[in-house]
């Protein structure tokens, strides 16, 4: 099953000043992306913001193609968000919206992009960890998000080979076709994964 990206960049080598700053300064600014895409109210703000992640991401090293390939999967969904608030509120505002999701995916991109996953899951666990006195568990928290990390973009492979397999019978418009072969592929997965959870003693709620 060949590999894919989903929405956010996988991980690129390099010795940027983006990738030897430390992990917390870069949740802070993806954290700050996400409370700007609710306070900006002009979209030549906004666009200004999304310019300078872009810049940062291509100082990274990463190039031009991952990041349009970290943009591309929501490229039908922006188009359909921002013809609605064009419609409804008008080309400014549908502008705004349209430019503050992107500003929170390039941002998360060069997070992702300039972190390994297991440091990036460390600094979860680590940040995760004032929670434990109210019964949070860091380790568990870091490794379902380590395991959502390695499951979607299989399962978006898994429906891309599915696709080009069902075109070249001529089948691209069934949705049997389809969906049964993604489903049934996602669920052994999902058992596969368990399994291995539980023979390393890991899934089960402890008493």
């Amino acid at each position: 099953m060949r590999g894919h990206g989903f929405l956010l960049a996988n991980y690129v080598p390099g010795d940027s000043l983006v990738h030897r700053s430390p992990l917390a300064v870069k949740f802070l600014l993806v954290f700050a992306c996400g409370l700007a895409s609710f306070a900006i109210v002009d979209w030549r703000i906004s666009l200004l913001v999304l310019a300078g992640l872009c810049g940062l991401f291509l100082l990274t090293g990463a190039g031009l193609k991952r990041l349009w390939g970290a943009v591309r999967p929501l490229a039908a969904v922006l188009l359909v968000i921002g013809l609605f608030q064009w419609w409804q509120l008008g080309a400014p505002t549908a502008a705004r919206i349209v430019l503050n999701i992107l500003v929170c995916v390039v941002a998360a991109s060069l997070l992702t992009a300039t972190t390994p996953v297991q440091q990036l899951l460390d600094g979860v666990v680590k940040a995760a960890g004032p929670f434990t006195r109210f019964g949070a568990d860091p380790e568990r928290f870091a490794l379902t998000i380590g395991i959502m990390l390695r499951s979607i973009p299989y399962i978006a492979g898994t429906f891309a080979d599915v696709r080009d397999s069902a075109r070249a019978r001529g089948l691209e418009r069934n949705p049997r076709a389809l969906v049964l072969p993604v489903f049934i592929t996602s669920v052994a997965f999902a058992r596969q994964t368990g399994e291995a959870l539980a023979a390393r003693g890991l899934g089960e709620a402890e008493d």
